[in-house]
C-alpha cells in the first residue's frame, strides 16, 4: 500500500484491506465508535480479536487526524 490507511477515518472496508486486518474491520470501526478516536496504534490492540496481530499491519496505517 502506498498511502497510509487512517485508523480514524477508514471505513471496514479500507481496512479489512489492510494486510492482516482482513476480517477486522468491522470491530475496529465499532470500537472506534464506542471509545472514541484512537490516538496511538497500540490501541489496536484492546479492539476484540486483534491482540498480538497489527505488528505487520503498523506500516501500512496511521492516527492522523
Amino acid at each position: 500500500m502506498s498511502d497510509s490507511v487512517n485508523v480514524n477515518t477508514a471505513t471496514a472496508e479500507q481496512l479489512d484491506a489492510v494486510p492482516g486486518l482482513h476480517g477486522h474491520g468491522f470491530e475496529i470501526v465499532r470500537y472506534r465508535g464506542e471509545r472514541g478516536r484512537f490516538t496511538d496504534l497500540r490501541q489496536l490492540e484492546e479492539v476484540p480479536g486483534l491482540a498480538g496481530k497489527i505488528d505487520d499491519s503498523r506500516a501500512a496505517l496511521t492516527v492522523a487526524d
